[in-house]
């Protein structure tokens, strides 16, 4: 009698073992260190009460004294301030839908044809493949003609500055004498330390894949 032909096994389920686990996609990571990095930022906020008392609030007697409590402001409400900033900014932007469409189109071009898309895989649009070099260089000028070709930089400029005026209108006669700075805080600490810190650390490892 004939021996039954063997049958092929499979090796599926060592090949599944033996496979590395699915890594969490760049752009999720991404988002998770940017938030705990803003939330880690937003815990040195400082009450609103403090911002806004008005028994604290008096006409500064020269220029110079104007600048030192705007200098000593700036440290301890710079977190309330960059609030500030930003909600100036978005009501500009939500004032005008064109200019946040604009804008979120073009974060989102950076973001998904360069900073999360991967290294090894070029970017093909009409049949044509394009470099990480020409990515980086359309995008770069896509940027500069949105931002100065357009009324999305004059609108982007003048929310910043009224929103720097309502600070600084603050800051200057805010008097500084009641507020206690921590001592590992130094007074001539920047405006947007912590931003740009959450930001670098935030953005690494998306900025390390593409190197």
């Amino acid at each position: 009698m004939a021996a039954p032909p063997t049958l092929p096994v499979s090796n599926s389920q060592a090949n599944a073992t033996s496979q590395p686990p699915i890594a969490t996609p760049a752009f999720r990571a991404f988002v998770s260190r940017l938030s705990s990095s803003i939330r880690h930022g937003f815990s040195q906020r400082r009450p609103w009460s403090e911002l806004v008392d008005r028994s604290a609030m008096a006409r500064p007697d020269s220029l110079s004294e104007a600048y030192s409590r705007i200098r000593r402001n700036l440290s301890y409400f710079k977190v309330n301030y960059v609030t500030l900033l930003a909600l100036v900014l978005a009501f500009s932007l939500l004032s005008n839908p064109f200019s946040l469409l604009v804008l979120l189109s073009l974060l989102g071009a950076w973001m998904f044809l360069y900073i999360f898309r991967p290294s090894d895989q070029p970017l093909a649009i009409f049949g044509r493949t394009f470099s990480d070099r020409e990515t980086l260089g359309a995008l770069v000028v896509l940027t500069i003609v949105v931002v100065f070709l357009t009324s999305v930089g004059s609108l982007l400029i003048s929310a910043f500055m009224i929103g720097a005026a309502i600070v600084c209108a603050h800051g200057a006669f805010r008097v500084p004498e009641d507020l206690f700075l921590d001592d590992q805080e130094p007074v001539n600490s920047g405006f947007l330390s912590f931003l740009g810190g959450a930001a670098a650390s935030a953005a690494a490892p998306a900025v390390a894949g593409r190197v």
